[in-house]
């Protein structure tokens, strides 16, 4: 993996996969920000989204990984953002094509609903594909410019 900063998020449902997925990044050599939740407590998703956007926003990681219980919730707060693109990822094929296709900036998975080794691939392949751009970045650009937030 290229060196790179990345942010770590979770509300408690994906607290465990967030603890293994920090010290599979770190022992990749990555740098990562661990913007919480740290213990077991009943929490807030959309909290842990908004301090991931704030993050992002502020150049403190180059991108970011978000989980939840299932990932939909938390996918859909991050995405109330105008600057990510998260992306609720369950296979290696979706984190390939959300970052060729999608340049997504946020991977989100779902703590309880995938397996740690699956997640370890999962993250691996999203932080090592490039954006091909070309066609993909005039649809990537709309999004950028689509909606109110």
């Amino acid at each position: 993996m290229k060196s790179q900063t990345i942010a770590l998020a979770s509300d408690h449902g994906g607290l465990e996969m967030k603890a293994l997925l920090k010290q599979h990044l770190e022992g990749a050599g990555l740098t990562v920000i661990d913007l919480g939740t740290n213990d077991g407590q009943s929490v807030d998703y959309p909290d842990f989204a908004d301090a991931m956007a704030s993050a992002l926003k502020g150049g403190k990681a180059e991108r970011g990984i978000l989980m939840c219980g299932t990932g939909i919730g938390i996918s859909i707060a991050a995405n109330r953002h105008k600057h990510v693109r998260a992306a609720l990822v369950h296979d290696s094929y979706g984190a390939r094509m959300c970052r060729q296709h999608n340049d997504a900036n946020v991977l989100v998975l779902g703590g309880r609903t995938m397996g740690p080794e699956v997640a370890k691939e999962v993250v691996d392949i999203f932080l090592n594909t490039e954006f091909e751009g070309g066609r993909h970045a005039r649809r990537v650009a709309k999004l950028a410019d689509s909606g109110e937030r």
